[in-house]
């Protein structure tokens, strides 16, 4: 396997057609070097395509590939999926506020999971990089408020003077 998506699919492309063509042809010959079902290539399809999804998404959203039965033809393809050597699906850890854990192909490489040993997503990172932002944005509305006390209290010395020129 590759290490992209796109590597490991040209690995899949075979040349076909005749010698006298101008034009070189190819076709994917995915299902027959690793001997996956439609309903494997349909969910891998559209992994590869919108990136980690959840049964429920896959579902509906393989439909014109492969139509599934129902959420538990889905699972069983990705469960399918996971048990291959190597695995080509992993589920990720359920999100805060969501009700499905996603699956994301493998077929790239393994993505970091950014989130605690608990598999609740670390909220300390976010609020640091936040208070840090903050800060900086603070310094600096600080320093245009000094100076523009300094226009101001310029504006009025100079609107003072110009006053005292009509009695």
């Amino acid at each position: 396997m590759g290490n992209t998506a796109g590597c490991w699919i040209r690995a899949c492309r075979v040349s076909i057609g005749a010698d006298d063509s101008r034009v070189a042809k190819f076709e994917h010959r995915l299902n027959e070097l690793y001997n996956f079902h439609r309903h494997e290539i349909a969910v891998l399809c559209v992994m590869l395509l919108r990136g980690p999804q959840t049964p429920g998404e896959l579902r509906t959203r393989t439909e014109r590939m492969y139509s599934f039965e129902d959420l538990e033809a889905v699972h069983s393809a990705l469960h399918h999926l996971m048990r291959r050597e190597p695995p080509l699906v992993k589920v990720l850890p359920r999100q805060a506020g969501t009700k499905e854990s996603r699956y994301m192909h493998l077929l790239s490489g393994d993505a970091p999971v950014i989130g605690n040993a608990s598999g609740e997503p670390s909220e300390e990172a976010p609020r640091a990089a936040r208070r840090a932002a903050d800060s900086e944005r603070i310094a600096q509305l600080e320093g245009e408020i000094v100076e523009l006390r300094r226009e101001l209290e310029t504006l009025r010395e100079q609107f003072a003077a110009f006053q005292k020129q009509f009695p």
